[in-house]
């Protein structure tokens, strides 16, 4: 707190001085003509910004009631979703697992790994899921193993790094014993490192499984298998009754795996 000055005796607090509050407004003014230039050169065409709401009403009364006929086909295309958030998340973990490990600081065998690591973390993070999903339709075709390599490669990234912070937080007071008497790296990682980095390890298996099957919801959009194969054919055909089924399992999947994924990492960690 800074006094400014003494007026009918007591004293005048502020908590910024006045340079620190012009610069504060300047700072202020400099986000807002940020935000007005970025509107204005967007192109929005705001007469549809505004007729939004009566369009989204629109929409809703043509989906109003859902149609439930195809349910069958849905929740056999739901269960697909389900497989390929599954299988990627397994192999993602046993594939970040090496990854992890020479991404870490304090296990890495040399600078030159430890970069290679990182570049991997980096490159899968910094691809989206989506981006993926085209590329491996492109060379696997349309269908679940697209999806399943792309959410993979999307999650080795995720795992690896949550799990190389994890390693390079350990107490490495349980190393250092193992390495004076003599025991060798192997024995080192099993019985020194792997228990400290448990508890890590489910929990993020668990948080990505909740993460890629939510992803993997959207993959068949792209021809990458699951449900949003057959969103996109029932958006495509107008068939809007059947989009109100397909979202409303999609949300109903979505808060089971909440619960699920809540329920083992009580029981876990």
């Amino acid at each position: 707190m800074t006094s400014l000055s003494t007026q009918f005796g007591r004293d005048d607090w502020s908590r910024f001085t006045f340079k620190q509050r012009m610069t504060r407004y300047a700072i202020f003014l400099g986000c807002a003509l940020a935000i007005a230039w970025a509107l204005t050169s967007i192109e929005v065409i705001w007469p549809w910004v505004w007729g939004a709401p009566e369009q989204i009403a629109d929409l809703f009364g043509r989906m109003y009631p859902p149609d439930p006929s195809n349910l069958e086909t849905i929740l056999k295309v739901l269960w697909d979703t389900v497989n390929i958030a599954t299988f990627a998340t397994t192999f993602a973990v046993l594939l970040s697992l090496p990854v992890a490990y020479i991404s870490a600081q304090n296990t890495t065998p040399n600078r030159v790994t430890l970069w290679l690591g990182r570049l991997i973390l980096v490159t899968s993070r910094s691809v989206n899921t989506i981006i993926w999903a085209l590329l491996f339709v492109a060379i696997f075709g349309p269908g679940v193993v697209a999806g399943i390599v792309a959410i993979m490669f999307r999650s080795i990234g995720f795992i690896g790094k949550l799990l190389g912070e994890a390693i390079e937080e350990i107490d490495t007071r349980p190393v250092e014993a193992l390495e004076a008497t003599g025991a060798s790296r192997f024995k080192v990682i099993v019985y020194a490192i792997v228990p400290q980095v448990m508890p890590t390890f489910w929990a993020v298996a668990i948080l990505r499984w909740d993460i890629n099957l939510r992803e993997s919801t959207v993959l068949g959009l792209v021809g990458a298998g699951g449900i949003g194969i057959i969103l996109q054919g029932a958006i495509d055909t107008f068939n809007w009754p059947e989009v109100a089924t397909i979202l409303l399992a999609i949300i109903a999947l979505v808060v089971v795996g909440e619960v699920i994924s809540a329920y083992l990492r009580r029981r876990i960690l």
